[in-house]
């Protein structure tokens, strides 16, 4: 007797497979050269019996498993936990109560999400503020044509550009 999500079923034949991929690299003389091996998921193989007045159930929970891809928990001979890939039940007259079954499991990993709940904290310019970036000269729209003596005197003052202060310590500081 062996379990499968904690339902019965008798398995005769069990077959675990461990494939690897080895990269080959040929040579000139001899064999070729393999440098690299890489474990594939594994798989298993049942055959056996479904029987009892439960074995129409466990049926239909095998195949609603496979066909939703649910993580199922095999203990036989061998302890396995993956999806089933392949469900084959035919029935005959040997079998009065059930059926046989072949079925095929395969491991599988689920990856884990690389979502961040939190940000990190904002990072800060190191930039040096600016003191004073100068005056911007305006021109004087109220007068129109030649200006008045006064007014000569005055605009003169108005061209005058401010000089710009930097900060102490700069390399432009005077």
């Amino acid at each position: 007797m062996a379990l499968i999500d904690g339902k019965y079923i008798t398995v005769e034949e069990e077959s675990p497979d461990f494939p690897v991929v080895a990269t080959e690299q040929p040579v000139e003389k001899g064999i070729t050269l393999v440098d690299h091996v890489q474990p594939q998921a594994r798989t298993i193989s049942l055959s056996g019996v479904i029987s009892g007045p439960d074995a129409a159930k466990t049926r239909a929970y095998l195949i609603t498993a496979k066909d939703k891809g649910q993580i199922v928990k095999y203990v036989g001979r061998n302890a396995f936990t993956g999806i089933i890939t392949g469900l084959s039940t035919p029935t005959s007259y040997k079998t009065a109560n059930g059926m046989t079954f072949t079925m095929e499991l395969r491991e599988i990993r689920i990856a884990a999400s690389s979502y961040v709940d939190t940000l990190p904290p904002p990072i800060k310019a190191q930039a040096a503020p600016i003191v004073n970036s100068g005056t911007k000269q305006t021109k004087d729209k109220s007068s129109t044509g030649k200006p008045k003596d006064g007014a000569a005197a005055k605009d003169k003052d108005k061209d005058k550009v401010e000089k710009v202060k930097f900060k102490s310590g700069s390399k432009w500081e005077a």
